[in-house]
């Protein structure tokens, strides 16, 4: 499992390093890349039948001779096409020799994103061909879609994944009994059943049971940590100071009384003899922020030092100018610095001086401040940001730098009350359920591609005002999955529908971390006007100026999630809109965007999330903005979340007795990645 796929019929040199670029070096990470999505090949329909915002087939004539045009720097493919109920038009990109092979009279099945042309005709842009024998031998299957990378199809990540299921083993740590007790099918089963289902029951079956085992994983280790918080003794118990008080009093807002409470429990927390490991959960804009510095700001007081781990630089520098300007505003007794892996090798030596020395009391920071050559003179307090962008391990490396270190992490991630006690079980959970009184709500709208002319339109006239926006696809490149926007062509798009004036840049999760550093800096200066990004703008950047969010193919996101992106927007003085575009208007999808429509509490979200959303909802994004796990959802996959829950309080409590071994491989897969 563990050996390279280098040993894999037809994986050479050049394979492998394209495989590398999806982080599969192993054969266990080859099995463990599991598709995200799956074609079902249905039977072809008359083009009447053909619906827009369904992947659909369709077996219809060529008529006449295709024709092609250059436009935005490539060769487009037009082909016309139709059976006795009427006709649909072909598009293709970037495949000219097409025009040789589309034979006029000649019938074909095409399957492909369905769309409507501004006439109401149907249209298919980049659809498959087959013959009808290549289809029939299709028919009725289910076949794995994969994320991809240039130059590695889906059809050899298929050829490699059925070598790599022969050749390996996979021991089952659950007894027979206790599988049928869990309702779980054999995890050799399942891994077979996840890459090559015969229908939607095998997808269901195996993500049941591969869900689990994610989940047990996490949460024997979740409840472990909380074993070992309970028994970090502190010293020194800090006492209340009279500089917290004179900040609330002087801040030229009020607290809320959810803020009132939660800072309440804190400073409790902080006069204990065991550490703290408190979670303050809330909405973007409910004050999280302000508590972080009151901690901050009573650790420092006590003669003691205190950080905050931030998941990007430019949220760290944010941070940091936000503690400066509060601390020379009112006259606050910190001395905060900034400690970031950008800095030079200068700068960093001359802060870790100030750190280790005493006359630095809050280091505000990114990953740089676990590093081993950072040494705490007294640290006595840890505040991470975004908390599930830090793993158990990274919090206990920082918080192993001090003595009975106290632990708070903040997170915007609305999670329902029954996951979250399953969840944050290592943690005190404190919930600020208040929003101040000053916050526009931001104004949302769902609407379909018809309406994109008019989205631009508006986003315009919001730039031209002064202000930015970002737009969501779902996809990095074309290719990663059907019928979805992608970020790459999308940027492209908006630059030949814009003027020149107007600024527009990409960012993804498959930049190098300097590019992705360097375009969010750049539009937090107001150096770009419309940012282009997947989801990876979910934490990290704080933006007032941007007033408008475009999210492409809403329908694939869950609510929570899209909630999360949204908190992007809505961050200054200024009203703040959220245009949700779906490709898919059936009643479901709408009844589900429609929540979004009525409410901005994240944690109503989140509930209703769970409800319309749940198990059994094989598709979509999943949730990435919660827990990152490899294919477990918390939200569709709740019920499996909580049973898993059970079983690892009976093998903490000796009840159930696994091979640590086999607990150990689930770990590998998670890695502490969550939470």
């Amino acid at each position: 499992m563990q050996e390279s796929i280098r040993q894999l019929k037809g994986v050479g040199a050049k394979t492998a390093a394209l495989f590398s670029k999806l982080q599969i070096e192993t054969v266990d990470q080859l099995i463990r890349y599991y598709p995200r999505d799956y074609d079902h090949y249905e039977a072809p329909v008359p083009v009447q039948d053909l619906e827009p915002g369904k992947i659909q087939s369709v077996r219809a004539c060529v008529i006449g001779a295709p024709s092609t045009v250059r436009a935005r720097g490539m060769v487009i493919t037009h082909a016309n096409a139709g059976d006795v109920t009427g006709n649909l038009r072909l598009t293709w990109f970037r495949m000219p020799y097409l025009r040789s092979v589309l034979q006029p009279g000649v019938f074909r099945i095409f399957r492909g994103m369905v769309k409507r042309s501004a006439k109401g005709q149907p249209v298919m842009e980049h659809p498959r061909m087959f013959s009808e024998e290549e289809y029939g031998q299709l028919s009725g299957t289910w076949q794995p879609k994969y994320a991809l990378t240039a130059g590695l199809s889906n059809h050899l990540i298929q050829k490699c994944v059925r070598q790599a299921l022969l050749v390996s083993s996979f021991p089952d740590p659950y007894p027979p009994d206790l599988r049928k007790h869990y309702q779980l099918i054999g995890l050799t089963q399942a891994l077979e059943k996840i890459h090559f289902p015969a229908g939607a029951e095998d997808v269901k079956q195996a993500r049941r049971r591969l869900s689990f085992d994610e989940f047990l994983a996490f949460l024997v280790q979740i409840k472990r940590q909380k074993v070992k918080n309970d028994q970090v003794i502190v010293d020194r118990p800090m006492v209340p100071v009279s500089d917290t008080r004179r900040l609330i009093e002087s801040l030229p807002y009020e607290l809320t009384g959810a803020q009132q409470r939660v800072w309440g429990e804190i400073e409790s927390d902080l006069q204990r003899h065991v550490a703290m490991n408190r979670l303050i959960q809330g909405d973007v804009g409910s004050g999280k922020t302000i508590l972080a510095f009151l901690a901050l700001l009573m650790c420092s007081a006590n003669g003691r030092q205190g950080c905050l781990m931030a998941p990007t630089e430019v949220l760290a520098q944010q941070h940091y100018e936000s503690l400066r300007r509060l601390a020379q505003t009112y006259d606050l007794p910190i001395r905060p610095v900034l400690l970031t892996g950008s800095m030079t090798v200068r700068q960093k030596r001359e802060i870790r001086e100030q750190i280790a020395g005493g006359q630095a009391d809050v280091v505000l920071g990114t990953h740089a401040l676990i590093q081993e050559k950072v040494e705490y003179r007294n640290l006595a307090l840890v505040v991470t940001d975004e908390q599930h962008r830090f793993g158990v391990r990274q919090r206990e490396t920082l918080a192993g730098k001090g003595d009975g270190v106290h632990v708070l992490v903040m997170s915007a991630t609305p999670i329902p009350r029954t996951l979250a006690l399953v969840l944050y079980g290592d943690l005190q959970v404190s919930v600020l359920d208040e929003m101040p009184k000053n916050r526009l709500p931001i104004k949302n709208c769902v609407v379909d591609p018809s309406f994109r002319k008019k989205a631009y339109a508006f986003l315009q006239a919001q730039i031209e005002a002064g202000r930015q926006a970002y737009v969501i696809c779902p996809m990095v490149e074309e290719g990663e999955m059907e019928g979805v926007e992608n970020v790459l062509d999308y940027t492209q798009k908006l630059r030949s529908v814009f003027p020149d004036s107007i600024r527009i840049c990409a960012l993804h999760g498959k930049m190098r971390a300097a590019e992705k550093q360097q375009i969010m800096e750049d539009f937090a200066a107001r150096r770009v006007d419309i940012l282009v990004s997947t989801t990876v703008i979910e934490v990290g950047i704080d933006v007032p100026n941007a007033t408008v969010m475009l999210v492409e193919n809403a329908e694939r996101f869950g609510l929570a999630q899209l909630h999360q992106l949204r908190g992007r927007v809505g961050r200054g003085g200024q009203q703040s809109f959220c245009i949700f575009m779906t490709g898919d208007n059936s009643g479901q999808n709408n009844r589900r965007l429609d929540v979004l429509n009525r409410s901005n509490d994240g944690f109503f979200i989140a509930n209703e999330d769970l409800k319309l959303r749940g198990p059994g909802d094989l598709f979509g994004i999943r949730q990435s903005g919660a827990l990152e796990f490899s294919i477990g959802d918390i939200y569709q996959d709740s019920d499996v979340l909580l049973l898993a829950g059970e079983l690892a309080d009976r093998v903490l409590s000796g009840q159930v007795v696994l091979p640590e071994e086999e607990l150990g491989l689930f770990q590998r897969e998670i890695d502490y990645r969550t939470i």
